[in-house]
């Protein structure tokens, strides 16, 4: 990790769970098409294009540290770029995102597989965590991230994005064997993804299982969580924080702590007084503002941010974000105000 000082540790000290005059914010996808300069940036190359071209990620992760004054910058990439380096051809297209045009359907396509070397394959990400941390100049921290290990088999076994998981689900009840190889064969590939991050000087991580909320606890627990858990039992030794996000936190939230993550990112479902009963003191919580409110007033984004503040209260440990990504159509104007709100306080 870079050893040089922040002037802004807010994130840090809010994961070590210190007292603070106010959360430190940042927000899920927070360099994205909302934006006008992102546009400008994206014109320039493909969307995998500009997740491999380590200047053109580095502008991309500064802009919102830029233009917001957000407390913590995220890596600029996907989830997605550890599986085409496992061996799966993957396209993005504008309207239905991305895809794996030969998914994992059989046993001889989870041979087929490799546990790629994270440096040789997907070198362009230390690169660019490395310009981008020399372009921060120690204002704020940087995220690393990865997808976790169930979220990314659902990519890579339904071939796109999904809404009711059946391929996945059938590997998993109808071949047990064949699923373990998958996981341990995603969750080793994560594991040198994120070493990898970590070394060139990330100051912590998340992991997002959005998919993990298709799940029922009892699944959640036997198929999903042992891999999570793995990976972070692995980068603990690094002593950098850890975040787990989870949409569709509601029936999991237990389970979730059980992860061993920091902290806990709680979606915009439940409300985080009714999440606080639910989680260890020594957790730090994350969120969670519904991102549709950012589409509405002012006076409505103000009165709702101000009930995840109030919701939290006095409790130490809390990191203000979306309860999910940032939606495009979202206004810079109301992105820009939310801030404000978070930095002034109640």
């Amino acid at each position: 990790m870079g050893s040089r000082a922040l002037s802004n540790d807010l994130f840090l000290r809010a994961c070590r769970r210190e007292k603070l005059d106010r959360p430190p914010i940042w927000i899920m996808r927070q360099a994205g098409r909302y934006m006008p300069e992102y546009q400008e940036i994206r014109k320039k190359t493909t969307f995998l294009g500009l997740c491999k071209t380590p200047e053109l990620a580095t502008q991309a992760t500064l802009l919102p540290i830029d233009l917001l004054g957000l407390d913590a910058a995220i890596l600029f990439s996907d989830i997605l770029i550890p599986l085409e380096a496992m061996g799966l051809a993957l396209e993005f297209t504008e309207h239905k995102g991305p895809r794996f045009p030969e998914p994992v359907r059989s046993d001889a396509d989870i041979d087929r597989l490799t546990v790629p070397d994270a440096r040789k394959t997907t070198g362009f990400v230390a690169e660019a965590i490395r310009l981008i941390n020399q372009r921060l100049a120690g204002r704020v921290p940087l995220l690393g991230f990865s997808g976790s290990p169930f979220t990314l088999a659902t990519y890579m076994v339904e071939g796109e994005t999904s809404k009711e998981f059946t391929r996945v689900k059938r590997l998993m009840f109808g071949n047990p064997k064949g699923y373990r190889a998958l996981m341990e064969k995603i969750t080793e590939t994560v594991i040198g993804y994120l070493e990898m991050q970590i070394e060139a000087g990330i100051h912590a991580y998340q992991l997002f299982d959005t998919w993990a909320g298709s799940l029922s606890a009892d699944h959640y627990r036997e198929y999903a969580l042992p891999y999570t858990q793995e990976i972070v039992r692995a980068l603990s030794r690094h002593g950098i924080p850890s975040i787990l996000y989870v949409n569709g936190t509601c029936a999991l939230l237990e389970d979730m702590n059980r992860a061993g993550t920091d902290v806990l990112s709680i979606d915009w479902r439940l409300p985080m007084d009714r999440a606080i009963p639910r989680v260890p003191p020594e957790k730090v919580l994350q969120g969670n503002l519904d991102p549709v409110v950012l589409l509405s007033t002012k006076d409505t984004l103000e009165s709702e941010a101000r009930r995840v503040l109030k919701a939290v209260g006095t409790r130490p440990g809390h990191i203000f974000n979306l309860g999910h990504g940032i939606l495009p159509d979202t206004p810079m104007e109301m992105a820009r105000h939310l801030v404000k709100i978070v930095k002034n306080g109640l």
